[in-house]
């Protein structure tokens, strides 16, 4: 396999990751605002945060689908958010505000996920533009 092959088929891996992150996503956060209890308190805002950008994860698979360097700027999109949004979650949880350590856990791990999907498709064309230089 050609390491332009090899790319093709990376870049498509982390398409579905972002892809069926999103499913995961929306999945779990639809099941709690029809009424399951996860076992912890919910803080609606964050609930309601996640399942949104659950639909953003599946538009940012399919761009990363189509696009290495669009779907980079989208997926560093994503990380920034959830970053700041990890950051409000953070000074909630240790301020005594309304969010259950589970929900830090799960929002550092999806800005954790993000992180790497940006790092790696930054990586993906770092190595395509070092292939063009070297063959020009």
């Amino acid at each position: 396999m050609t390491q332009n092959k090899a790319a093709k088929v990376v870049r498509k891996i982390l398409a579905l990751i972002a892809f069926l992150f999103g499913v995961a996503t929306i999945f779990a956060g639809g099941r709690v605002l029809l009424g399951f209890n996860p076992g912890y308190v919910v803080f609606r805002p964050l609930l309601i945060y996640n399942t949104a950008m659950g639909v953003a994860y599946l538009g940012v698979g399919s761009v990363l689908w189509r696009s290495l360097v669009r779907g980079r700027y989208a997926a560093g999109v994503i990380f920034v958010l959830n970053l700041l949004v990890l950051v409000a979650v953070v000074l909630l949880y240790y301020s005594g505000g309304p969010v259950a350590a589970d929900s830090l856990q799960a929002m550092s791990f999806r800005t954790v996920v993000w992180l790497g999907l940006f790092l790696t498709t930054s990586w993906l064309i770092r190595s395509k533009d070092r292939l063009i230089k070297a063959r020009s």
